[in-house]
Order: structure tokens, then C-alpha cells, then sequence
């Protein structure tokens, strides 16, 4: 599984002129599953992805969590993030899981986020998603976590 995360002031995900998902503080998440990936790697993102500590403190050091501002989650699938582009000018996406294992996992890792008591919104799986957001620092980070 692949992630990658941006602290965001505020985001939101619109699918055909209507706004599906919003968040103010907290992370935007592009998440992208392999073929390989199963329930093992979604389950450490989402424990990793709730007790990530980047947000500022008083003495302004990286000290806080998503449950210590209040912070959201807006989770968007993102199958590209595996896509291949050493060769040639079209990237290949065959490492990226098929939407038969991807929404599953993809429906996994938001429900165990919401078991770490993170708030979630969501995009559409599979639709074309304008996504718009508010990169706050900025702050951005790639996790990755393979089948072991």
C-alpha cells in the first residue's frame, strides 16, 4: 500500500459539480493499493496514518495528532500512485491492484481509521474526482508498507 499524505487547512473531493467530501484541519490522503497488498498493510497504514504526529505545538515543534486538533481525513483512491513510467511515455499500472481487491481494501482502510477515532471523508472509488486542497506548511509525505 501506498500513501501519500498532506497535512491540509482545509480539502474537499467533487465528483460531476457536487461536493461529496470535505474536511477542514487534518490530512488529504491519495491512497493506492498493489496487487500484492491484503488486509495486514492496510490495517498498519491506517494505525500509522492516526498517530502520525504533524501538527505544531505550542513550542511549534511536530508534537500533535489528528485526535489532539481535531484534525479529519480525507481519503481518496488513487490507483496511478503505482503507476510505472521507466519505459516508454504511457505509464503501465499493472502493480496496482484490480478494482476487485482495491475496493475492499480501500473500504478497509477507511473503516479502521475510524476505529483509531479518526473522522473520514471520502471520495469515489473509480470516479473522476476534482480534488482541491490547502497544503498547510507545507507538509507532505509518502508512506508505503509492502506485503511482508
Amino acid at each position: 500500500m501506498r500513501i501519500v499524505l498532506q497535512r491540509v487547512s482545509r480539502a474537499s473531493v467533487t465528483i460531476g459539480g457536487s461536493v461529496v467530501g470535505s474536511i477542514g484541519r487534518g490530512y488529504c490522503v491519495l491512497a493506492g493499493f498493489h496487487a500484492d497488498d491484503g488486509p495486514e498493510q492496510v490495517d498498519w497504514m491506517a494505525a500509522k496514518v492516526a498517530g502520525l504526529r504533524l501538527f505544531a505545538d505550542d513550542a511549534g515543534k511536530m508534537n500533535l495528532a489528528l485526535a489532539d486538533v481535531g484534525g479529519a481525513v480525507l481519503v481518496v483512491s488513487q490507483f496511478t500512485l503505482y503507476g510505472d513510467a521507466e519505459k516508454g511515455r504511457r505509464p503501465s499500472f499493472i502493480a496496482a491492484a484490480r478494482p476487485e481487491l482495491a475496493v475492499p481494501l480501500y473500504e478497509r482502510f477507511i473503516a479502521a481509521l475510524e476505529r483509531e477515532a479518526v473522522a473520514v471523508e471520502r471520495g469515489e472509488f473509480g470516479a473522476d474526482m476534482q480534488v482541491e486542497l490547502v497544503n498547510d506548511g507545507p507538509v507532505t509525505l509518502m508512506l508505503e508498507r509492502g506485503a511482508t
